[in-house]
């Protein structure tokens, strides 16, 4: 475990020290804040809405109780009981994160909420659209990952926090599509 954690943190210090630019120094702050998706989140319903006349509010309805599903199980759950300092409050790393936020948080950095939240929707959007936009549902994914590796660059999450977020949303996105495409299905 030992061996792990400190794979971990050498990855950190990859993303977060080495791997950065002025351009990703600008951008991934704003990439990771949850305000800038929601035109993306209103683009979706809009075209549920537009493109299929039928379980439509159930599949709004689905969407959302996988956020909020995901978000409980991450913030409520899992970071109440499993307490992990964040790097950029690690007294270890101390002075060598570069961290790029005008707050600090104090939550638990096991594991990462948006990670979690993000994945669990990107696993249902593809899971309950792919049949009809194909190859594109892909992007759900990348999305996803774009916003977790900002978590990572930024100084408030580990790779592990994200992974085992991102896993755990994956799960639960697939479960909760799965239900939906099963039970209703977008028509």
């Amino acid at each position: 475990m030992q061996y792990l954690l400190h794979l971990d943190k050498e990855l950190f210090k990859l993303i977060n020290g080495r791997w950065h630019n002025q351009f990703f120094d600008a951008i991934m702050p704003i990439t990771r804040n949850s305000l800038l998706w929601y035109p993306f989140y209103l683009f979706l319903i809009v075209f549920v809405l537009v493109n299929y006349k039928k379980n439509v509010w159930w599949w709004i309805c689905f969407a959302a109780c996988t956020a909020i599903l995901t978000n409980f199980i991450s913030s409520d759950i899992i970071k109440e009981n499993i307490i992990r300092t964040r790097p950029c409050n690690d007294p270890e790393l101390g002075d060598s994160v570069r961290f790029l936020l005008n707050y600090r948080p104090q939550s638990s950095s096991f594991t990462s909420s948006h990670a979690t939240n993000h994945f669990g929707l990107a696993a249902f959007f593809y899971f309950t659209l792919r049949n009809s936009i194909g190859k594109w549902a892909y992007l759900f994914f990348f999305w996803a990952f774009i916003i977790v590796y900002a978590q990572v660059y930024v100084g408030v999450h580990y790779p592990i926090d994200i992974i085992s977020g991102g896993l755990i949303g994956f799960v639960f996105g697939y479960l909760s599509a799965r239900s939906y495409n099963n039970n209703y299905g977008l028509a």
